[in-house]
């Protein structure tokens, strides 16, 4: 039995609404949204743990926000992960997504998106490491949503991608369920019946 924790990856630059679906979804009964980069930024900067995020974050370089990251990270999670689904947050509107990432640093405290110069370097970084890890995966596997419509539209097209997957995730548990039952109803039966 594949004992890996079903998985499925919100995908996308920095900007394109990761995070924000991605809590949303999280409230959800049956899904769990991990959100590395939230872990990371609540560090006491003081602390050293914090200065080594302070370091690498304020220069634009990903720190574990959201893994796997690249290709050497999802090999490693192979043994942990099943990826059933990616969902790309695509946003093919550079402005865009820059304009996000300001709004967010003010509107958090986030020094990590608080220049322009780290936030050309957190794309740089996103198309030369993380964009090429979507070949790593299966492409009927892969679905694409354009993040630059309404908060809304993207959390709607992807319930409609959630709710077969959490439907045919809970049929699998109770069928296993169901199975493991009539097995230990047939080992507990007196040898003698």
């Amino acid at each position: 039995m594949d004992m890996r924790y079903k998985t499925i990856l919100l995908f996308g630059a920095p900007g394109s609404g990761k995070g924000t679906q991605g809590k949303i979804v999280g409230t959800i009964p049956g899904f769990y949204h991990n959100a590395t980069g939230d872990i990371f930024r609540s560090l006491d900067l003081q602390s050293e743990m914090g200065r080594v995020f302070w370091e690498y974050a304020g220069k634009g370089q990903l720190v574990l926000d959201g893994i796997p990251r690249n290709l050497k990270q999802a090999e490693f999670l192979e043994d942990t992960i099943d990826v059933v689904k990616v969902i790309h947050l695509v946003c093919a509107d550079k402005t865009k997504m820059v304009e996000r990432l300001r709004r967010r640093a003010l509107k958090e405290n986030r020094f990590d998106d608080a220049s322009d110069a780290v936030i050309r370097k957190r794309l740089e970084v996103y198309e030369r490491e993380t964009r090429p890890l979507l070949g790593f995966y299966p492409p009927d596997r892969i679905v694409r949503v354009e993040a630059t419509m309404s908060q809304i539209r993207v959390l709607n097209l992807m319930v409609e991608i959630l709710v077969p997957l959490k439907e045919e995730h809970d049929r699998n548990r109770e069928q296993n369920q169901a199975a493991r039952e009539a097995a230990k109803q047939v080992t507990e039966q007196p040898a003698n019946a």
